[in-house]
């Protein structure tokens, strides 16, 4: 599994490649979900923005294809590799303009192991981090990969708390308490609740995976106050991004014929007394890539000062 990020000024980029803080998900007293976020495509990395961030999350089914990468970003002349974090097949890049170096403050990097190997040997299931300070913008990404199967949701969200209160725990700075940006990312492997291949398959084809949003199980379970109460995530308007047969874009036809389901998921929170907001000017899953069961996502996001609409 592969995450990676990478910046321009003022704008970056973080992108991930998923090859297979305290972070806290639920901190608030008060109960809110995960808040859809519409897009606003005005937003174009514009210079306006105080800082832009290209996220891309991809299970890569243990296997580095150097064609899809290129696919995903193409910016080898104009960027750098600032950070990377490794922990067996979950990996997380970070990359910046050629100029990005001289206003990073603080880099932090760390990660934390949960389970077992989720069945196939190599692959461990957990989350690697980065904090960096960049330009005095606190920022805190996690790259996880938790429990799979429909029947694990406890799993899922067990192991949500444990990273969320192990990640940087060693440190006497509480990086991710104090950030003015957590985001999540990763294969968090919640599935569709209550519906079978079939009929979710008919749905998909008809363009009508709207209606599946209500049986996701991440939104279930951020609603019932379990996980990321807060955090803020795009419209699901794409097609679900697991199970595909490799080499295809057409869902799994194996004898298990697995459920499709939006696995992998990139979630954001903003603490506004920063005087930050963010902007989401596109949350897509990237059809094109074909040589993992997984399809990328990949998310845009630019903090502007808060109340500046320019």
């Amino acid at each position: 599994m592969g995450n990676c990020t990478s910046f321009t000024l003022p704008k970056w980029r973080l992108s991930e490649l998923h090859s297979n803080g305290m972070v806290s998900i639920d901190e608030d007293d008060t109960h809110e979900g995960i808040k859809t976020i519409q897009i606003q495509k005005t937003c174009e990395f514009t210079a306006s923005s105080v800082l832009c961030v290209c996220i891309i999350t991809w299970n890569m089914n243990g296997k580095m294809s150097v064609e899809d990468v290129t696919k995903l970003d193409a910016m080898a002349e104009t960027h750098i590799l600032l950070c990377q974090k490794t922990m067996q097949s979950l990996q997380m890049f970070l990359f910046g303009a050629k100029s990005s170096e001289k206003f990073i403050r603080e880099l932090k990097v760390d990660k934390h192991a949960v389970g077992g190997c989720g069945g196939i040997i190599g692959r461990k299931k957990g989350a690697v981090a980065m904090y960096i300070n960049f330009s005095g913008i606190r920022m805190v990404f996690v790259s996880c990969h938790l429990a799979a199967h429909e029947h694990k949701v406890e799993k899922r969200n067990s192991e949500c708390q444990h990273i969320s209160h192990s990640l940087f725990s060693k440190n006497d700075i509480q990086y991710t308490k104090f950030a003015d940006m957590t985001v999540w990312l990763g294969d968090l492997n919640y599935r569709l609740q209550g519906i079978s291949s079939r009929p979710a398959r008919k749905l998909i084809e008809e363009n009508h995976q709207c209606k599946l949003r209500s049986k996701d199980q991440l939104l279930q379970e951020a609603e019932k106050g379990e996980v990321f109460n807060g955090y803020c995530e795009g419209t699901l308007s794409f097609k679900p991004t697991y199970k595909y047969n490799i080499g295809s874009s057409n869902y799994d036809t194996s004898y298990k014929i697995r459920v499709p389901s939006w696995t992998d998921r990139i979630l954001f929170k903003v603490d506004h007394s920063s005087g930050l907001d963010a902007i989401l000017s596109s949350y897509e899953a990237l059809d094109c890539i074909r040589s993992s069961d997984h399809k990328p996502v990949r998310a845009h996001l630019c903090l502007k000062v808060h109340g500046d609409n320019a």
